[in-house]
């Protein structure tokens, strides 16, 4: 069985979004400089723009996602992206944790709805085989994935910005976690760091 690794990116005071995200808006209000280190550089919603990560944002995606078997997003952040204009764009099967299963797509998209921490987490590390499985976002994904006591990774980008309000990561948590810094890769948009989670 492979690690369960929970990545995401934070703003210096702490948030993953701006404030009034959703759908149409994923990020919030200023949230897109989050993305910059994906982007490649600035861009908007309104943008027509492929991905252009930088040499060390790509060495650090390629570390991260080499192993990877499958995935686990919440519902918010499924919606918020435009469900990725009806396919999964990632190359293993996207589990999608919500309370609206009923809303599952057509199985060719590679979404599969699941409605429980538990069963998402073990639909995902079936489907994953040997392989990781990445907790991908929003926050209270990976709150629930930490406060289980299952991530063996946390995956940290430190975007150079200060948000002022929003969605935080840790807002609401209350396990007591040391992590091992395993790696950093330092880029123009974010601070890359992987940690170990230690139990």
């Amino acid at each position: 069985m492979g690690k369960v690794i929970a990545a995401i990116t934070v703003s210096l005071d702490g948030y993953v979004t701006g404030p009034d995200d959703g759908p149409g808006n994923g990020l919030g209000t200023g949230g897109e400089r989050l993305h910059y280190w994906v982007m490649g550089g600035p861009w908007t919603y309104a943008d027509e723009r492929d991905f252009g990560m930088g040499a060390a944002d790509r060495e650090y995606f390629d570390a991260l996602t080499a192993d990877l078997g499958s995935g686990i997003v919440g519902r918010g952040m499924y919606d918020a992206a435009g469900a990725w204009g009806g396919q999964n764009p990632f190359p293993a099967t996207l589990f999608v944790l919500t309370h609206r299963v009923e809303d599952q797509p057509a199985e060719s998209s590679g979404f599969r709805f699941v409605s429980g921490f538990d069963e998402a987490l073990a639909a995902a590390r079936a489907d994953a085989g040997d392989g990781d499985v990445s907790l991908g976002g929003g926050a209270d994904l990976i709150r629930q994935g930490l406060e289980a006591g299952v991530v063996d990774e946390l995956a940290i980008s430190t975007a150079p910005v200060i948000l002022g309000g929003g969605k935080r990561l840790f807002e609401g948590f209350t396990r007591d976690l040391d992590l091992e810094i395993l790696a950093t890769y330092p880029a123009t948009y974010a601070v890359h760091t992987r940690y170990a989670v230690q139990r």
